[in-house]
């Protein structure tokens, strides 16, 4: 299995750290990891096919024409993609597809770093299986989310009482795409074992469907 992992924009959320934290979980599960501070990569045809998942951290930024181009053929075409809170869910701002391919868009964090629950509301996913609710102290993202992702943990909004989608999956064409809102820093991903775990388990599961889209594994 192969994960390439694409990391810059804006600094606030520690995409360098982040990254180095993914990685580093990410080849303890026997991973092979391609770390790249940019996107260059994602115009390479015959490496893309190589690649079994993609994960930005990259929050804002620009992508070109071409490097969607290559991501968006690779993913509907098998390549999972997964990414966690404004790495992915707040990247490329003036690319519409893209957030239509992540099923979300981040709009406001209410009240910056405060304290809030984060409630698993689907057990049966292998991403969640055996998990319970935990409390977290981070930004709690409020987002755009698509109607149709398979939400796998929600959170509730202080500000207006609404039950926000926090962690889902849905698909792109034959990849699968796994999105959660937590992790604004590297130090969370180490403080907090259920969201590191919620992320690893989610890009495992998106690497994991390349097999079953070109038919070299049985189970969905």
């Amino acid at each position: 299995m192969k994960a390439l992992i694409v990391w810059g924009g804006w600094d606030g959320h520690e995409p360098g750290p982040v990254a180095d934290v993914l990685e580093s979980e990410l080849q303890a599960k026997g991973v092979e990891v391609l770390k790249v501070n940019s996107l260059d990569p994602l115009t390479d045809e015959k490496l893309m096919k190589t690649i079994d998942v993609v994960s930005p951290c990259w929050t804002m930024g620009e992508m070109t024409g071409e490097q969607w181009e290559g991501l968006d053929a690779a993913v509907k075409a098998g390549m999972g993609i997964a990414g966690i809170h404004g790495g992915m869910g707040d990247a490329f701002r003036g690319n519409l597809t893209f957030q239509m391919m992540v099923g979300g868009q981040f709009v406001d964090h209410p009240g910056g770093i405060i304290k809030y629950r984060v409630n698993v509301v689907d057990r049966t996913h292998p991403i969640t299986a055996g998990m319970e609710d935990f409390d977290y102290e981070s930004e709690q993202y409020y987002m755009l989310v698509n109607p149709a992702n398979r939400v796998l943990a929600t959170t509730a909004i202080s500000m207006d009482g609404c039950t926000m989608p926090a962690v889902w999956t849905k698909t792109w064409g034959k990849g699968r795409v796994f999105y959660s809102a937590l992790g604004h820093v590297a130090q969370e991903l180490k403080d907090y074992p259920d969201v590191l775990a919620m992320t690893i388990r989610g890009l495992l599961w998106a690497a994991e469907g390349k097999a079953l889209a070109e038919g070299k594994c049985c189970h969905p």
